[in-house]
Order: structure tokens, then sequence, then C-alpha cells
């Protein structure tokens, strides 16, 4: 390798490197401060090893309100969206993939075509059939309506896309019914993306805040997003408690994606290797 491209991949290192640290310095700031005395969180210059640690802000910051309740509340909507998103995404991307049947091609993009239309745009009508089914103020109203995903039923066909026929129809041979090659080799097989759908729709649910804002008054079952709303409403100024409930606001998602990750990442390559 010629001194040039030395000193070019060097430089490009150096971007990556200083790029990252970009990227995590508001996470490590939010960290940082959620352990300082309330005095020193704004402190100049940028105080990133807070002294004395002050652990009792995540004590009296759980104690303001009932977190232990809005973690409940956001891991069970999540996890029942994320096993309905993965069954309804599969099934359907298998249906798209392996199944010639009429209209196929012209209901598919009809799918797809709703990744464009914002949920500003239906949340009023989706209000109004929610509420219709007396699903206000409910579990059933914050995980039936994000029970399937246009870009799951997308990200599983192609996905399943790559799988041969050839396997299929020998599966077929020896006697498997349509539900037994789903369930017996269709989803062990998709074990990849199906993780990083997993990841993706645990994420979105775990984050979002309008749509509990919108049919969620009752306190026993506000998520952790609409928790810290409200907690920044009441307490905005202490900003050493807001930073401690954030901090604990994130930690489920960064054990989920450490635990996960290696199977993300194999997700996320090998979905798309065949259009």
């Amino acid at each position: 390798m010629s001194p040039w491209r030395r000193i070019l991949g060097l430089l490009g290192l150096a971007l990556l490197a200083a790029g990252g640290l970009l990227m995590v310095a508001p996470a490590l700031w939010t960290l940082t401060s959620s352990l300082k005395e309330p005095a020193k969180v704004f402190s100049v210059p940028v105080q990133w090893l807070p002294n004395p640690v002050r652990l009792q802000n995540y004590v009296e910051a759980m104690r303001l309100a009932p977190f232990g309740r809005y973690f409940l509340n956001s891991i069970v909507v999540g996890a029942a969206v994320t096993i309905l998103t993965l069954f309804f995404c599969t099934l359907a991307g298998f249906g798209f993939a392996k199944y010639d049947f009429w209209g196929r091609n012209v209901l598919f993009i009809a799918i797809l075509s709703t990744l464009m239309i914002p949920f500003q745009v239906i949340m009023i009508p989706l209000y109004i059939i929610v509420r219709g089914m007396g699903w206000l103020n409910s579990y059933a109203g914050l995980i039936i309506p994000g029970a399937v995903s246009a870009f799951g039923v997308f990200m599983m066909r192609q996905f399943i896309l790559s799988i041969p026929d050839e396997l299929l129809a020998a599966a077929r041979i020896d006697g498997s019914s349509e539900p037994g090659i789903y369930f017996r080799l269709i989803l062990p097989l998709c074990k990849a993306p199906m993780t990083a759908l997993a990841i993706f729709t645990f994420l979105d649910c775990w984050n979002n805040l309008l749509w509990p804002l919108i049919i969620i008054s009752r306190v026993d079952l506000r998520t952790v997003a609409l928790g810290l709303t409200e907690f920044q409403t009441v307490h905005g100024t202490s900003y050493h408690l807001l930073m401690a409930a954030a901090t604990v606001a994130t930690l489920p998602i960064l054990v989920l994606f450490v635990v996960l990750q290696r199977n993300f990442i194999k997700g996320i390559v090998l979905t798309g290797l065949k259009g």
C-alpha cells in the first residue's frame, strides 16, 4: 500500500472516530448528568465525570413517578405488538414470495404505498375506529393498530424470496401441509430477519408517544414515553432527575440490542439479496 493510501485510510478512520464520538456525546452527557448534583448539570466547561456521584437521583426520580408501572405497560405493549407483527408479516411475506395469485403484485404495491402516508393523516380515522370498538384506555387500543406493518411485510418477503422453491417442493413431496411448511421450514429459516424486525418493532413501540397520548388518559396505562413527557411537564426544571429517568428508559433497548445484535446485523445484511 502506498503512503498516500495509508494517509487517506488514517484520515478516514479519524473522521469515522470523530463522527462516532459526536453521536455518542449526547447519550454520554445524559448519563453523566443523571449522576450530578443539580447545580453542576449545566456547568461550563462540561463536567464529563460527575464528582460526587449522586445515585440518589435515580431513587428520587423513581419515587416521584410510577415508572415501574410505565415500564410494565411498555413491555407488555411492545412484546405483544412485536409478536403479532412477526407472525402477520412473516405470513404475508410467505404468501407474497411463494404463492402466485391474481392481483399479487398490485396488492403488494398497494401495501408498500402505505409507507408514504404519514401517521398524522390516519390518526383521526384510526381514533374514531378505536373509540367505536371501545378500546380507548385499554391495552387493545395500544396493541391492535400496530399489529402489522408494511415495512415488515416487505422485509420478510425480500428474505423469503431467497429461499429455494425446491426446498418447499421437497417438503410438499414428503407430505407436509402448507401450515407445516410455514411453521417448520419458513420460520426457522427466517430467524435472522425476524430478529432485525423484532428490534425495529419493539424500538418503535417503546418510543411511540403520539398514539398513546391520543387514546390514553389513565395514569395506570401510561407507557414509558408518555410517562417521561408527563414527568418533564411536572418536573421540567429538575434536569438531574429528568436525565435519570431518561437513562432508565433507554436501558431495555440497549440490553435488547446487545443480546440480539449478531442476528440483527445478519438480518439486515441478508434482507434484500433477491428482489
